[in-house]
């Protein structure tokens, strides 16, 4: 339950330095997916199911937030956190490399869904203009948020195994 609580806290945190202060900070419209760093983070983290739901609650606010569509993003957010959570058995904590590599091709493959479902189904053939004005810029810009905000995710998601490896061993 209060892994569930944090999460969640991490979530909405996240959710508001997007939509307030990198919105502020975004460099010719584009600012960095927080969202998507923090799905991506639970699901290589924590699993598949872990995965999922951060990816439902996070697609979900944008969902109701931003979107025009209700469960397009709360989709595309569970699929990226499902899939990240196929590579849990390859995380360690040490390594950055994988995370890196996690949360940009996660960024890529919803810039381009995004791209496909939201301007090219509405009759906007521009994929090359799209791709560099959008999409690679707001893939680096995430990458390097990435680099601050996932030693945060780790160092919370170390501290709550410590405290759930504490309190399992009281009971056994």
């Amino acid at each position: 339950m209060k892994r569930r609580s944090i999460t969640f806290v991490i979530i909405l945190i996240c959710f508001l330095l997007e939509s307030s202060i990198f919105h502020r900070l975004s460099f010719a419209m584009i600012k960095p997916n927080l969202l998507i760093v923090v799905t991506s983070s639970f699901g290589f983290m924590r699993g598949r199911k872990e995965g999922m739901f951060v990816g439902v609650i996070s697609g979900m606010l944008i969902d109701l937030f931003w979107g025009s569509t209700l469960g397009f993003n709360m989709l595309v957010y569970a699929v990226i956190g499902y899939m990240n959570g196929t590579f849990q058995r390859m995380f360690y904590d040490d390594d950055v490399k994988l995370p890196i590599v996690l949360i940009g091709t996660s960024e890529l493959i919803y810039g381009l869904i995004t791209y496909v479902c939201v301007y090219m189904l509405r009759g906007d053939f521009a994929f090359f203009t799209h791709l560099i004005n959008i999409i690679l810029p707001e893939l680096v810009y995430t990458i390097m948020v990435t680099l601050v905000l996932y030693q945060i995710i780790l160092h919370i998601n170390k501290k709550l195994e410590a405290e759930e490896q504490r309190s399992a061993s009281k009971f056994v």
